[in-house]
C-alpha cells in the first residue's frame, strides 16, 4: 500500500511540475482579485466588472479585495507575497508597474520580476476637469490663472505616483505653472473635494468623471489623449487646447504573482480575452472612455518594458519627484 501511495504522489508531483492536469482542473475554489485602490475608484469599478464576468467562465467566484494606499504599493505587495498558485490576481496599472520604479528607489517589489503579466484589457485618456464655479472655461484660462497666482491653485490625486498625479505633474511642467499637489487615499475622495470646490482642478479617468460631467457637476476642459473622446466630442485634447506635445494615456491590466504556472497565466488570459472580445464589453468600456485591449501575456510583458523605458525618460527629463 505504501508503495502505491508513493507512486501516486510521484505522478501528482510530476503533473504539478509540468502543469499537466493542473490547468485542466483550475480553478477548484474561489479566486481573489486584489484592487490596489479604494472602492469606487477606476481600478475598482473595472476590476469588479471583470470579476463578475469571469465568474461565469471560470465556474468559481472571483472575490474582490480592496487594498488601497501608498501609491498602490500596499495592494501590490499583497499580491507579490501571495502563493503563486493561480488563486490571486491583481488589477495592475501603469502607476504600480512603470511609474513607481522611477519615483521610489527603495520600491519593495520589482514589477518585471515579481509579477507575471496576464493581459492589458483597457486603455484610454484622462480628463482635466474643474468645479463649475472655477472662473475658467478652457485650458489656457486655467494656465493663465495659475500663472497669476503661483502656488495658490491645487490639484488632487489618489496618491503620490499614481497615474492622475503623473498626468497632472506632467501638465504643470509642460504648461510652466506652479500648483500644489494634494494626495488622497482614493479617487472618490478626490472627487468629493473637487465637487465641493476645495480643489482647483484634477485629472482622472473618464470612468470616474463622465457621470459628473454629464450631470453638470464638473466642467471638462480637455482630454489627455491624442484624439477627442467620442463621448465628449466638443472637449479638445490638452495639446489642441494650448499645451503642444502633451499626451497621457492610462491603462489597466491583470497580473499574477511571479512564478504562477504558465498554463494558469495562459488560461486566465484566454478567459479575459474572451470577455473583452464581446461587443458588450467593448461597448461598456467605450461608454466609460476606455478602449478594449486584447493581447497575450508576452505582448503585455513587452508593453510593460516599453512603457517602463518611456516613462522613466519622461520622469527624469521633467524632474518629477514624489511630494
Amino acid at each position: 500500500m505504501d508503495i502505491w501511495i508513493k507512486r501516486i504522489a510521484a505522478v501528482a508531483l510530476a503533473a504539478g511540475m509540468t502543469g499537466t492536469g493542473f490547468a485542466d482542473v483550475f480553478p477548484s475554489k474561489p479566486v481573489r482579485l486584489i484592487v490596489p485602490a479604494g472602492a469606487g475608484s477606476p481600478p475598482d469599478i473595472r476590476g469588479r466588472w471583470l470579476a463578475e464576468k469571469l465568474h461565469a467562465g471560470l465556474g468559481q467566484a472571483v472575490v474582490v479585495e480592496n487594498k488601497p494606499g501608498a501609491a498602490s504599493i500596499i495592494g501590490t505587495m499583497a499580491a507579490v507575497q501571495s502563493r503563486p498558485d493561480g488563486y490571486t490576481m491583481l488589477v495592475c496599472h501603469q502607476g504600480l508597474l512603470v511609474i513607481n520604479p522611477h519615483l521610489y528607489p527603495d520600491l519593495p517589489y520589482d514589477p518585471l520580476k515579481d509579477l507575471a503579466p496576464v493581459t492589458r484589457f483597457v486603455g484610454g485618456p484622462m480628463i482635466l476637469t474643474v468645479p463649475p464655479d472655477m472662473p475658467v472655461r478652457s485650458v489656457m484660462d486655467l494656465v493663465k490663472l495659475a500663472r497669476q497666482k503661483p502656488g495658490e491653485l491645487n490639484f488632487g490625486s489618489p496618491g503620490v505616483g499614481t497615474p492622475p498625479h503623473l498626468a497632472a505633474a506632467l501638465f504643470a511642467k509642460m504648461a510652466r505653472i506652479d500648483t500644489v499637489h494634494v494626495p488622497y487615499k482614493s479617487a472618490p475622495a478626490v472627487q468629493v473635494d473637487l465637487l465641493a470646490g476645495r480643489l482647483s482642478y484634477s485629472f482622472d479617468g473618464a470612468v470616474m468623471q463622465l457621470p459628473q460631467i454629464r450631470a453638470g457637476s464638473l466642467r471638462a476642459l480637455a482630454v489627455t489623449g491624442p484624439h477627442r473622446l467620442p463621448s465628449l466630442p466638443d472637449v479638445p485634447t490638452v495639446a489642441e487646447a494650448g499645451v503642444p506635445g502633451y499626451e497621457y494615456m492610462a491603462w489597466m491590466g491583470i497580473c499574477m504573482p511571479g512564478g504562477t504556472p504558465r498554463e494558469i497565466v495562459q488560461k486566465m488570459n484566454a478567459e479575459i480575452s474572451k470577455i473583452i472580445r464581446t461587443p458588450e464589453a467593448r461597448d461598456w468600456l467605450a461608454s466609460s472612455g476606455g478602449e478594449a485591449v486584447v493581447e497575450s501575456p508576452e505582448e503585455f510583458g513587452a508593453y510593460i518594458r516599453k512603457e517602463n523605458a518611456h516613462w522613466g525618460a519622461v520622469i527624469r527629463e521633467a524632474g518629477i519627484k514624489p511630494d
